[in-house]
């Protein structure tokens, strides 16, 4: 893979599906239907995802894509594959919250090594150089041409005041519990939506996010990738092994994503 031009690439598609995501989000009704899996899905995830896939296929055509809009996608096997969410936090979507996100990522031996991560409604843009760095682009999101970006980096945590964010959909009581485990800040809990919480922990703003609840890897690979470059990590819940990406099905088991000095609890 070249990972220049994959960069270039995957960072024009999400500014580009970012605005077609943007048209139906200031449209006056959204219309939402339910999914087989009982999830929700709107013309503006099949647009994205029909502007991004197309784009790919164009692009790299000789390795495989997975999408979670294209259920045949999910089928393949290997562990190196391009992998999208067109809209991950539909939820926040359709409820006009804002931290919703268009999410492209490579995956190369079953680790997430470069990815996009972007906000359209509240204009952020995540995403790993071709060096593996990270960075946040900070506009004007020409999709042809790279603006002002600032270096990301994890914070080095305070284990007595740690500051975590989590699921703004998805919190429950168990979360709740883990969280407990630890020394929180005393104004260092954050909710937010999407993979936008990768992002918040690569940039400083967080040192931990636990996720007890179902993920898929189309959900965590972009933001996984951000946090990666950025000095970070993904470990798995139940042994703090890493976190892998091309299990059959895709789907995640529970995981822990935080900045290195995090010590962490056991499930």
């Amino acid at each position: 893979m070249d990972h220049a031009r994959l960069v270039d690439v995957m960072r024009r598609l999400a500014l580009l599906a970012g605005e077609r995501i943007l048209e139906f989000y200031n449209a006056p009704e959204l219309a939402v239907r339910a999914k087989a899996d009982a999830s929700p899905v709107t013309a503006a995830d099949e647009a994205a995802d029909r502007l991004i896939a197309a784009g790919l296929g164009a692009a790299f055509p000789e390795h495989r894509l997975v999408t979670e809009e294209q259920a045949a996608s999910h089928a393949g096997q290997g562990a190196s594959f391009l992998i999208v969410d067109p809209l991950d936090g539909t939820k926040e979507f359709v409820q006009r919250r804002g931290d919703f996100t268009v999410n492209i990522a490579w995956v190369e031996g079953g680790v997430p090594v470069r990815g996009v991560v972007y906000a359209p409604a509240i204009g952020r843009l995540f995403y790993t150089r071709a060096d593996g760095r990270s960075v946040e682009e900070t506009g004007p999101f020409d999709p042809d041409r790279p603006g002002l970006q600032r270096p990301l980096q994890v914070a080095v945590p305070d284990n007595a005041a740690l500051r975590v964010v989590a699921s703004k959909s998805h919190r429950d009581a168990a979360t709740d519990a883990y969280i407990a485990r630890y020394r929180v800040a005393p104004d260092g809990f954050r909710s937010a939506g999407s993979s936008l919480k990768f992002c918040l922990v690569a940039v400083g703003e967080a040192d931990l996010y636990p996720r007890l609840g179902r993920t898929m890897e189309w959900d965590t690979a972009a933001g996984h990738a951000v946090l990666r470059g950025a000095g970070g990590q993904v470990v798995r819940f139940d042994d703090h092994a890493p976190l892998t990406y091309g299990k059959p099905g895709h789907e995640n088991p529970f995981f822990i994503a935080c900045a290195p000095g995090v010590v962490l609890q056991a499930a």
